[in-house]
């Protein structure tokens, strides 16, 4: 375990602190938005189907996010361009609440996508250099701050359930406040060689399918978990953020533990238990008698896919600097690979997102189960994830 001292781990610390709060403030204003998602359409008058195909628009553009970060973060570096994100979405989300016509909402929309896959995956850049200076786990504490920043969000939407959309501009804030905070700095510059870069996918794709299954039950519970309880359950309107609330709050107290349970059980253990965990949790939620069971099921599914992101990360940037000494030459390779990997994301994104919209058009609880059944097949391959 690598200990850092002196002003090096002063330095380290600020940056840890200054990642976390990107993370914290990428959940807070993306869980904001996802959990008004029904008053949007109630807004615009948006369709099921056409709400699938702007969250289908918002998964692509983050993808688009993604790819630019993949390629600019090798030559101006992963904290300049995570400001830039910031930035954007900052300037975005006022046009998203303010947005006189509905083509002016999409485009917000859109400019709100791109920055999300680029805070994504400068964050993750981050995240996953610090780790490796660390020398330890801390990738599941960096994720429960994005958790944190959510459950504020889904706190201050169940606050202020009958104040106007209009007022959701003053979340801009928060992002122009983020970007005031300490980050790593780069050490690449530009002109390194495409074979710098290059690493073995094969182990990498048993990985990015695990984040796969992890993103289209987290997305399903974020995009469709208020509506399914607005429209399955019954539940009262004011409350649909519930469905996001407590999963969340579990969510969130887990990834906090994770550093420690990670280096207790091994990554395999916690990955397997948590996909057992997570079955359960979405039968409880498609099989629901009411709207209060519905809300317990989505508490339990927190507690059981809370560290599969973490790891996942850790695990593809383990295996992207492998074998590499040269520490600039692994930072690219790891940069590269991270923003790459980053795609796992939005293909499961879109799973969850827009199949579950679309299989269960007739009724969510069918578009539920979807997930039910998929998330088990992280049991054979939570052995990727073994160290070696």
């Amino acid at each position: 375990m690598t200990q850092v001292a002196g002003p090096a781990g002063t330095a380290l610390a600020r940056a840890r602190a200054g990642v976390a709060a990107a993370f914290f403030t990428q959940g807070f204003v993306f869980i904001s938005l996802t959990t008004r998602l029904p008053t949007f359409s109630d807004h615009w008058s948006l369709s099921e189907l056409e709400l699938s195909l702007l969250l289908l628009m918002l998964v692509l553009l983050a993808g688009v996010g993604s790819v630019t970060a993949e390629r600019l973060a090798p030559r101006v570096g992963s904290a300049g361009l995570l400001r830039g994100g910031l930035a954007t979405i900052a300037a975005a989300v006022p046009m998203v609440a303010l947005a006189p016509e509905e083509w002016v909402f999409v485009a917000a929309l859109a400019g709100y996508g791109v920055a999300l896959g680029l805070v994504d995956a400068t964050t993750n850049m981050q995240a996953v250099a610090l780790e490796h200076r660390y020398g330890r786990p801390i990738l599941p504490s960096f994720h429960g701050a994005w958790t944190l920043g959510g459950l504020v969000g889904s706190a201050v939407t169940l606050a202020t359930a009958d104040v106007a959309l209009g007022w959701l501009a003053l979340l801009a804030v928060v992002p122009l406040a983020a970007q005031a905070a300490p980050l790593l700095v780069n050490e690449l510059g530009a002109g390194l060689p495409d074979a710098a870069v290059a690493v073995p996918w094969r182990p990498i794709l048993l990985v990015g399918l695990t984040l796969v299954l992890f993103y289209m039950v987290d997305t399903a519970a974020f995009t469709w978990g208020p509506t399914y309880l607005e429209r399955a359950v019954d539940a009262p309107s004011r409350l649909v953020a519930l469905a996001t609330f407590p999963y969340l709050a579990a969510s969130g107290a887990v990834r906090l533990a994770g550093d420690g349970l990670v280096r207790r059980h091994g990554p395999v253990r916690v990955l397997r238990v948590g996909a057992l965990v997570a079955c359960f949790a979405l039968a409880v939620v498609v099989f629901a008698p009411t709207w209060q069971v519905a809300v317990l099921g989505f508490t339990i599914l927190g507690t059981g896919v809370a560290v599969i992101a973490p790891l996942s990360f850790s695990a593809a940037a383990r295996i992207a600097g492998a074998g590499q000494p040269d520490p600039a030459l692994r930072r690219a390779r790891v940069d590269a690979v991270i923003a790459r990997f980053n795609q796992f994301n939005y293909v499961g994104s879109l799973l969850g997102a827009v199949m579950i919209g679309v299989v269960g058009a007739g009724s969510l609880r069918v578009g539920f189960a979807v997930p039910m059944v998929l998330v088990l097949a992280i049991l054979p391959l939570a052995r990727a994830f073994a160290p070696r």
